[in-house]
This record gives structure tokens, sequence and C-alpha cells, in this order.
């Protein structure tokens, strides 16, 4: 058995590796595709951490995504050095700071937005938990909107360009690899950085699911009152629930903000909170397999949909508009699957039937 999963886990593991260079031969368009759909996955392992493992909705988790993509976008660009003239002067050649600095600070940032969030929301439960994240979200984006006057920090709605693209032991995942014959394009190069960052952020999580604290956070979802009675601190356990689950959404936000060279706060929408919220409840809360099943399918769903809701269009005589016949389709597809499979397409195993299956 246990050379059977060490055979599957190989497998996989090459299928992830030789992935990108197969994509690569259909064009580039697709392999930002699977960039994007491991950035995703990244911030839908965060929020499993608040929702699938403590049991608290979170409707702004994408607030942490600006978060650390404006901490990327403001330390990697010349926005800082073209408004402030001490910083042109701290930084004659420009701000180029390295990502081995960008993204710890991106990292507790993150955290501390995190912290600052669940601190008013303690004795907030169901819809009422919601609605407060869910304002917390919308805060930080009119807040990144608006912050340009009277002193111009995040450019407001113009947003920030010339962002640099990251490099990594000296090689820039911007500009495209050659090896001997052979080329390997930027956007591939960012698909490695992405699974490394990926199969990182899934030990982690998975090593917290399995440990006191996770444990802790299980009994809290599970009933909060009890678990209180039995002695866990319920107050510090919620704050780092939110706390580390905020820490993988600015990991996800800087990458996000190298990849695209340009950010602004119109990327990070109610809509993209939703849609992460959707990719941990239709995959299955609380359990990693199907929040990563989750996250695929609900980000390249709509991409692929593009090829479906072009010859629909031509169908009707263009009366209907392609983008809001994709949202039409992912919609009546989630609304089937969720029918089909109310626990999502890969929910955690009951305990009896683990039991049994041990």
């Amino acid at each position: 058995m246990t050379h059977h999963k060490t055979l599957q886990y190989f497998l996989i593991g090459v299928a992830l590796l030789i992935l990108p260079l197969v994509l690569q031969t259909f064009g580039n368009a697709w392999v930002r595709i699977a960039d994007m759909a491991l950035l995703y996955i990244l911030l839908a392992i965060g929020l499993n951490i608040v929702v699938g493992y403590a049991g608290l909705l979170d409707l702004g988790f994408v607030a942490f995504f600006a978060v650390g993509a404006y901490m990327y976008g403001l330390l990697s660009s010349p926005h800082l050095i073209n408004t402030f003239a001490t910083m042109a002067g701290m930084f004659p050649e420009g701000m180029h700071m390295p990502i081995w600095l960008i993204l710890p600070a991106a990292v507790g940032l993150a955290g501390l937005f995190g912290i600052l969030l669940g601190a008013p929301t303690l004795k907030l439960r169901g819809d009422y938990l919601a609605i407060v994240t869910l304002g917390f979200g919308e805060i930080i984006r009119i807040f990144l909107n608006n912050l340009d006057h009277p002193v111009n920090i995040t450019n407001g709605p113009k947003g920030l360009s010339q962002i640099d693209p990251i490099t990594i032991f000296g090689v820039n995942l911007g500009q495209k690899l050659t090896i001997g014959d052979f080329e390997i394009a930027s956007v591939t190069l960012y698909y490695y950085l992405f699974l490394s960052l990926v199969l990182v952020a899934i030990v982690v999580s998975h090593r917290l699911a399995l440990s006191r604290i996770g444990r802790a956070w299980m009994a809290i979802r599970e009933d909060e009152i009890a678990a209180k009675a039995m002695g866990l601190n319920t107050r510090n356990l919620k704050l780092l629930a939110f706390g580390m689950g905020a820490t993988f959404g600015g990991v996800s936000g800087a990458m996000f903000a190298g990849f695209q060279g340009f950010i602004s706060p119109e990327s990070f929408s109610l809509m993209e909170s939703v849609m992460i919220v959707a990719m941990v409840v239709l995959g299955g809360l609380g359990y990693l397999p199907g929040v990563i099943l989750g996250a695929v399918l609900l980000s390249a769903l709509p991409e692929v949909l593009r090829y479906v809701a072009g010859p629909l269009q031509e169908m009707t005589g263009g009366r209907l508009d392609a983008a809001i016949l994709r949202q039409l389709l992912v919609a009546l597809a989630m609304i089937v699957i969720m029918l089909m499979r109310p626990r999502g397409l890969w929910p955690a195993p009951e305990h009896g039937q683990s039991l049994v299956t041990k």
C-alpha cells in the first residue's frame, strides 16, 4: 500500500512538472491559466484555514490578497520614488527590493490585518460575521482606491505599473530562459515558482490540521460553547486562524503583483472574495484535496468556457454578450454540482467511513 501511494505521488509530481511544457506547445495563454489556478489554490488553502478548519465565514479574504499585492507593488515599482523626493534621495537607482525582503513584509502585514479583522469579530457568528468581513474587504478596496490624495501612496484607481518581475537566485522570471536550444517561457518559470509555494502551503496546512491547534479549531467549528467549556482559549485560537489564513493571502498577492506587473483596486473586488469562498465550499469544506479541486475548477472553468461562449454567441446572432453568457454557464454548472454533491465535490470522509477504510 505504501509503495502504491509512493508511485502515485511520483506520477502526479512528474505530471505537474511536465504540464506547463505540454501547455506551452498550445500557447502561453494556457500556461497563464495554470499560473492563475495555482495562485487561487494558495488563496483557497488560506481561506480553508479560516472557514474550513475554524468555521469562521470570511467574505473579505480578498483584502489580504490586496495587501500582499500592494506591498510588493510599492517596494518594487518607481511609484514611491516618483512621488516622494526623500525616497528618491535614499534610493537613487530606484527601489528594487528583492523578493526575500518583500515576501516576509507582505506575509507580516497581511497577518497583522488578519488579526485586526478578527479582533472586533470575536463575539460574532454566522451571518453577522459574514457581513462584517464583507465590509472589511470593501473598506480595504475603497481605501486603496482613494489613497492618492492628499498624499499619493497607492496612486488611486490608476493603480501601480512598471512593477519589477520576480527574480529568484539571479533568474529573472519575467524573461524567457534559454537552455541550449530549448526555451522556457516566462509564464512557465512562474508556474514552477507558484507550484513550489503551493506544495509548501499544502504541507503547512496539512500539518496544522493534524496539530493540537488544528484539532482545537475544528472543536470550535463544531461547537464553540463546548470547546470553551473544555478549557480552550477560543479568543486566541480565532485570532490565530484569521492571522494564519491571511498570511497565505499575502503570499499569493505578492506573487500576483510580480506576475502581472500591474495592479489596481479593481483587481480585488467583492466578486473575487465570493469566488474564493465558492472554491472552498464547492470542493469540500476543511478537506485539502477538495479545496484544491474546487480552486482548479473555478479558476480554469471560466477561461475554458470562453471557447464555448463564443460559438453560442454566434448562434444567437451576437444578441448575447459572451462575458455574461460565460458567467451564466459557470453559475449553472455550480448549481448542478451543489444539487448533486451538497457536501462538495470531494468532501472529507465521514468519521465512521475513515475508520473502516483504515
